[in-house]
């Protein structure tokens, strides 16, 4: 698919240099129009998505692109025709913030047969033919950080009752909580209902999280050592009922949000959290954007992993939460 774009690019280059004699490096390499591009998030809603809509917003307008951007609210039902209806229009590229290719396959056929590539972060946990583009932050390495002050805290896995938190439509939590039991049942540890417990809504996810917790433990009083779980605002929801229920349970999240590195400091249930490099990572991808932009030139690899950093006690006060971008 790089190898289409690529050539794409080239043959409208040459035609718009030899018919009208303007210079390359303009918009997808042979244009003095902006460049056009069509962006979107299925998860506005989230602190993180709200965010990616704001900065991207600002990203083009300090470029001089002319932006569409379509925020779907986690109805795909509505977004994705929205997109569909946006590349139909005309656009340069594509930008997918945060959803999951599996949920927007008629979107990726639809940028294929307009022959614009859609760049991504965050959209898929492995290459795919799907984006030129996608970099995420590194699954493995967060269940590593996690888990690791998980047993530190309790001072081994075997043997612990660990119930793990996650949400299967988001393809990062869906692949962390994966890893996630892997892990804990590689050391020994006895994982709730040998798989992920799944919220079903990001926009309840609190609340799931508080009633999974609390159920299993007014089941099971004193019967679980920890929670670990996909995005800090499910470990909200978990901290509060094991402080509810007057539990020792410890609980880790993902997303360093101001909530959670407030429980940290606190010294309460919530004992690591994990800080994403978003910013950086947006960078990245808007880099690409840009050299494609002028050159037509596509990234070498599709698919990029970033390193992460464990949030604790020890170094909270030093993290800008990801609310607060």
């Amino acid at each position: 698919m790089r190898n289409k774009f690529k050539m794409l690019v080239a043959i409208a280059a040459t035609a718009a240099l030899a018919l009208t004699g303007c210079a390359a490096g303009d918009s997808g390499g042979g244009s003095n129009e902006p460049f056009k591009v069509v962006a979107f998030t299925s998860g506005n809603q989230t602190p993180i998505g709200a965010w990616w809509v704001k900065a991207v917003t600002a990203k083009a307008e300090e470029l001089g692109w002319d932006l569409t951007m379509v925020q779907g609210d986690f109805d795909f039902q509505k977004m994705n025709p929205a997109v569909e209806s946006a590349i139909g229009q005309g656009t340069d590229a594509v930008f997918d913030g945060y959803t999951d290719v599996a949920s927007i396959g008629s979107i990726v056929t639809a940028a294929s047969d307009a022959g614009v590539p859609i760049f991504a972060m965050d959209s898929a946990t492995e290459a795919t033919d799907a984006f030129v583009a996608n970099v995420i932050p590194d699954q493995q390495l967060i269940v590593d950080e996690t888990a690791g002050a998980i047993e530190q805290n309790l001072g081994t896995l075997e043997g612990k009752n660990i119930m793990v938190i996650g949400h299967d439509p988001h393809a990062g939590i869906r692949e962390r909580s994966g890893l996630a039991v892997e892990t804990f049942t590689a050391a020994g540890a006895n994982v709730v209902g040998g798989e992920p417990q799944q919220v079903i809504s990001p926009a309840t996810g609190r609340d799931e999280a508080l009633k999974l917790v609390a159920d299993y433990l007014a089941a099971n009083p004193g019967g679980l050592d920890a929670v670990w779980t996909g995005w800090d605002d499910a470990a909200m929801g978990a901290v509060k009922a094991i402080t509810e229920a007057g539990s020792s349970a410890v609980v880790t999240g993902v997303d360093a949000i101001s909530e959670s590195i407030a429980e940290i400091q606190a010294g309460g249930p919530f004992i690591a959290t994990v800080e994403q490099p978003w910013p950086a990572i947006l960078d990245t991808v808007i880099g690409y954007m840009v050299t494609y932009s002028e050159s037509g030139d596509l990234p070498s690899s599709n698919f990029e992993t970033v390193g992460v950093t464990l949030v604790t006690a020890e170094n909270a006060a030093d993290i800008t939460p990801s609310d607060k971008l």
